[in-house]
């Protein structure tokens, strides 16, 4: 189903989806801090397991099996805080913010679906 413009009932519109953008750059950037933060610590205990067991890696391996383990847990933590910052801006898009505009006319209206007349 496509939407149409509600003043020149043109079908060439196209959403904004500001908020979506923001909140999933802002949750990715935050969530890969937190996660470095958080995978930091974490590597310090691994990376003394790492020193005991890898005798093999010596101190290199340790090193890098350190790096390697925060690196991570910063990748999955930003992943996963950007795909929660996008779905929570993809609802402020939908339910507060005019995201659709109008190609033709320029009109920028909110979800037609989604809007209540109060007669």
């Amino acid at each position: 189903m496509s939407l149409q413009c509600p003043i020149c009932r043109s079908h060439q519109v196209i959403t904004l989806d500001r908020a979506k953008r923001i909140g999933g750059a802002v949750g990715a950037v935050g969530g890969a801090m937190s996660g470095w933060a958080a995978s930091s610590s974490g590597a310090v205990v691994g990376a003394e397991i790492g020193s005991t067991v890898g005798l093999i890696g010596g101190p290199v391996g340790s090193a890098v099996g350190t790096l390697g383990g925060a690196l991570i847990g910063a990748l999955i933590w930003a992943t996963t805080a950007g795909v929660t910052g996008a779905k929570l801006g993809q609802v402020i898009d939908q339910k507060v913010l005019h995201n659709y505009v109008c190609q033709n006319c320029g009109l920028q209206f909110g979800d037609v679906h989604t809007d209540q007349s109060f007669e």
